[in-house]
């Protein structure tokens, strides 16, 4: 009963700490953001040095290898996640951040075809596992270390600086791209000018493992342990994922449907789309996609705290019939020229924004503590792995087989109506706490009301 509910640990973590703690959460994002979108950027050098003797499929081939890292996310959550459940959030958290940065500066002083054959690309798509199999652990931890950190009725604020570092870490790689383009020659940026911004990547994972190795691990997560009712064994959690909560995975599932190929269709593929299928120069994407990243930084706070006075759910339904709606005309738009592509390209980001504002806090909720990162990490690394790396290869696929360039736009409503689907069953958890061992919201015998403490 909500009177016998012990007092929340989170009300006495001094302000310092939960600051930290975002910091912590948001630094890791953005390193494994930034890895996504320096990739995303230079997929064209990344070609020419790894698959020259392919001809016109060196850009497919380059985007496949961009998938193969999803491949293995589902094995990185099925590792990572039951160790973040008996272990503690902090201690995967600091391995998986060092793990991603180190791949992604392997990456940058991989040598090319010419020099050592196949060798290259083979070497390239290790790194890119070994960069998929730490990212299986590192988002499904940091939203969950992120969530179990905050106020329950702040949970969307805070939470919406996880997605923050993501779109600083996608808008610093474009910078930094764009910088070391508009500073060098082609011939350069062909040897070792895309590669500075993967070397970039070294200090960033140090910068994060500093952080991360400063905190303690989560009240919510400490609590559960001094209790002994964390789980002990990986089979039993993973037994008690598939017997007692399939229902949250398949709805996860669902919306992570909807927002992964949008998400990749919309940062992962649009430099690519805007460059081979629009027209613009590499300088045009680079600065309308960075102009676009910059503008949704600043929005994501405001959206994340609408999300605790509304919920998470009106937010979510409002991005899905947007998108629904908007997508083709603003694919149609993008084709009259760079400033109309900028207007499309805000808007659709904009309706994207109320999704990506509310994941860190949504996605964690939907589990009880003793099984939250493995759930998480599981059902958001499978289907991560099937409909969102593989929508930059899918959606450049789809133009070639159809001849039509509106293809990224149909593929985005289809995402969209699959997640309005799951949207329906999903219950809202804005303002419920997610301590002990009850489903936050749905077990209300086992969760105190958000507002017990108040």
């Amino acid at each position: 009963m909500t009177s016998a509910w012990p007092p929340d640990p989170r009300e006495s973590v001094p302000p310092g700490v939960l600051r930290r703690a975002v910091a912590a959460s948001a630094m890791g994002n953005a390193t494994e953001w930034f890895d996504y979108g320096i990739y995303a950027f230079t997929v064209s050098y990344i070609s020419v040095t790894f698959f020259p003797a392919e001809g016109g499929s060196g850009t497919l081939y380059a985007l496949l290898v961009f998938a193969v890292s999803f491949l293995v996310r589902p094995l990185g959550g099925l590792v990572w996640g039951p160790l973040g459940d008996r272990l503690g959030r902090r201690q995967v958290l600091a391995l998986t951040i060092v793990l991603m940065a180190g791949a992604t500066f392997g990456i940058g002083l991989l040598p090319g075809y010419d020099a050592i054959g196949w060798w290259a690309p083979f070497l390239l798509v290790l790194l890119r596992m070994v960069q998929g199999f730490s990212t299986g652990g590192e988002y499904g931890g940091a939203a969950t270390f992120m969530a179990e950190y905050s106020p329950d009725r702040k949970r969307g604020f805070y939470g919406s600086f996880l997605e923050f570092g993501t779109l600083g870490g996608y808008a610093l790689g474009a910078i930094v791209v764009l910088g070391v383009d508009l500073a060098s020659t082609d011939a350069f940026m062909q040897t070792w000018g895309w590669r500075l911004p993967f070397l970039i990547a070294g200090p960033l994972g140090l910068v994060g493992l500093y952080l991360r190795t400063r905190l303690a691990d989560t009240p919510v997560f400490r609590e559960l342990d001094a209790e002994g009712a964390t789980e002990h064994a990986a089979t039993t959690e993973f037994k008690d994922l598939v017997t007692r909560y399939w229902k949250p995975i398949l709805l996860l599932t669902g919306l992570v449907i909807a927002l992964n190929i949008t998400n990749y269709t919309l940062l992962g593929y649009m430099p690519t789309y805007l460059e081979t299928q629009i027209g613009l120069t590499s300088t045009e994407s680079l600065t309308l996609f960075t102009v676009g990243q910059l503008v949704m930084m600043t929005m994501i706070p405001f959206a994340g705290a609408l999300s605790d006075r509304v919920g998470r759910k009106p937010l979510w339904f409002t991005s899905l019939v947007g998108l629904f709606v908007f997508a083709v005309p603003m694919y149609l738009l993008m084709r009259q020229g760079f400033g109309w592509a900028i207007v499309a390209f805000a808007i659709l980001g904009t309706l994207y924004l109320l999704q990506l504002s509310t994941i860190s806090a949504t996605f964690p909720a939907m589990f009880p503590t003793h099984v939250r990162f493995a759930g998480f990490a599981i059902a958001y690394n499978v289907s991560t792995s099937l409909f969102g790396g593989t929508a930059p290869a899918a959606n450049d696929f789809l133009i070639d087989w159809t001849g039509n360039t509106l293809m990224p736009a149909f593929y985005m409503m289809s995402a969209c109506v699959v997640g309005l689907v799951a949207l329906v069953f999903v219950t809202e958890t804005a303002g419920a706490s997610i301590r002990g061992r009850g489903i936050p919201g749905v077990d209300t015998e086992a969760q105190p009301s958000a507002f017990a403490h108040k």
